[in-house]
């Protein structure tokens, strides 16, 4: 069995270096319990241990073989990092071969115990994300500028009521939604966490609410083909789509069904409808639709979402919040159903449905109210509330959920076609 390694500090070498220079290497050894060579090595390495911090473990281990190209790779991973992207092990390793085949190094096998010591050189850590961020345009402020311009004109043409400005938006839920934290034993190696094996089975939430703090009726979209014959509950848009998001159809019935039946509709009042650059809603034939109804339509630019979109901003999270309290009391005390084999069958879509329904209308008037303020659409036209766009988001009681829960941008509006096809 092979010996522990020791560290010592520079003080103690210096110690045992006075010694041996009184006396010899081998009385040294053996008076401070070291070896015979170690002394000796420290004899030769007296000047560098002068000018170290007395209680620094100095000169353990060996030094670094490739500095410039340590010093080269830490660039890079910060450069990434500046951006938001990801870095991981693999990654390092497969840009540390490259940069070693530019700078023509030979015997460099970029092996996991050297990532490992390369890290702790550079002081760097794998880390838990604690945000999924949207990458900003460059032209942020000019692009904020104009969005509150139209808005602003819009409103002193109109003279729009608060009921009458309204937003919309979709995000994408999951039938399970566990939470990637739970109350359990100190010290236990295993926590289950019990699903029903639908954590990746995702269906799409509408949204839609007014300035005034009014909440329209949510639509949720599924991924079939073909909507059973069951009693869904009467305060929920049902809709099927084979891939389960919204597309040109989707958009029509929802303003059809949804907003048409918005306050003040029937009356023909102007309303404005700000809503981001997601391509159903840029459809010529949806844009028809919107107008048909008397409403006017602002576009949030694209990226700009997590600053102007009322929904995003302020609402989207505690909704989903209390969605997945319901869905942990569904498991923990909701009736089941089994599969002949024994596996727990998912909620019924009535339930889910009457979910969705409970979590939407649970949100306070207040908060959807303020959201509004906070992107700056809904803000009193003589500047005493314009305040309310620098201040921080207020505490709302939710279930609490872990940083790293963020929202799938599956409805980004910057991304193309075909990326949203995919990411979905």
């Amino acid at each position: 069995m092979s010996s522990k390694r020791m560290k010592y500090s520079a003080k103690f070498k210096l110690q045992v270096v006075k010694f041996a220079q009184e006396s010899n290497n081998c009385a040294a050894g053996r008076e401070f319990c070291v070896n015979e060579k170690v002394v000796c090595d420290w004899r030769k390495q007296v000047e560098k241990l002068k000018c170290m911090p007395k209680n620094k473990c100095s000169n353990c281990g060996k030094p670094c073989q490739w500095p410039e190209l340590e010093d080269k790779l830490l660039q890079w991973i910060e450069e990434q990092r500046q951006s938001g992207y990801i870095v991981t092990r693999n990654l390092i390793i497969i840009k540390a071969k490259a940069m070693a085949a530019e700078l023509q190094i030979t015997g460099f096998l970029a092996s996991n115990c050297w990532c490992t010591k390369f890290l702790r050189r550079k002081n760097l850590a794998l880390r838990q994300k604690t945000k999924i961020a949207q990458k900003l345009p460059e032209d942020l402020d000019q692009k904020i500028t104009n969005f509150h311009s139209f808005v602003i004109k819009s409103r002193r043409k109109e003279n729009y009521d608060l009921v009458h400005i309204g937003n919309m938006d979709e995000t994408p839920v999951w039938f399970d939604m566990p939470s990637a934290r739970t109350v359990n034993a100190k010290g236990a190696k295993t926590v289950l966490v019990n699903t029903t094996g639908h954590e990746k089975l995702p269906f799409t939430v509408v949204l839609a609410c007014l300035a005034d703090g009014t909440k329209l009726k949510p639509m949720v979209i599924f991924k079939r083909k073909t909507l059973p014959k069951k009693n869904f509950p009467p305060g929920v848009l049902v809709h099927c789509h084979p891939k389960g998001w919204m597309d040109e159809a989707g958009m029509k019935l929802w303003v059809e069904k949804v907003l048409r039946s918005r306050p003040g509709s029937l009356l023909r009042k102007k309303s404005l409808l700000v809503w981001d650059s997601f391509q159903a809603h840029l459809v010529d034939s949806v844009k028809r639709a919107v107008h048909q109804t008397n409403a006017d339509i602002a576009v949030i630019p694209g990226g700009l979402t997590s600053i102007l979109q009322p929904l995003d901003v302020s609402l989207n999270k505690p909704f989903k919040d209390r969605l997945r309290e319901r869905w942990n009391n569904w498991m923990i005390e909701g009736q089941k159903s089994f599969t002949p084999a024994g596996n727990m069958r998912v909620a019924s879509l009535p339930t889910v449905c009457s979910w969705v329904l409970d979590a939407w209308l649970s949100l306070p008037a207040v908060m959807v109210a303020r959201s509004f303020k906070k992107c700056g659409i809904s803000n009193s036209m003589d500047g005493t509330e314009d305040e309310i766009l620098w201040e921080e988001a207020e505490d709302v009681p939710t279930t609490p959920v872990d940083d790293e829960d963020e929202d799938d941008r599956v409805y980004a509006d910057h991304l193309t076609s075909e990326e949203w096809q995919n990411l979905f």
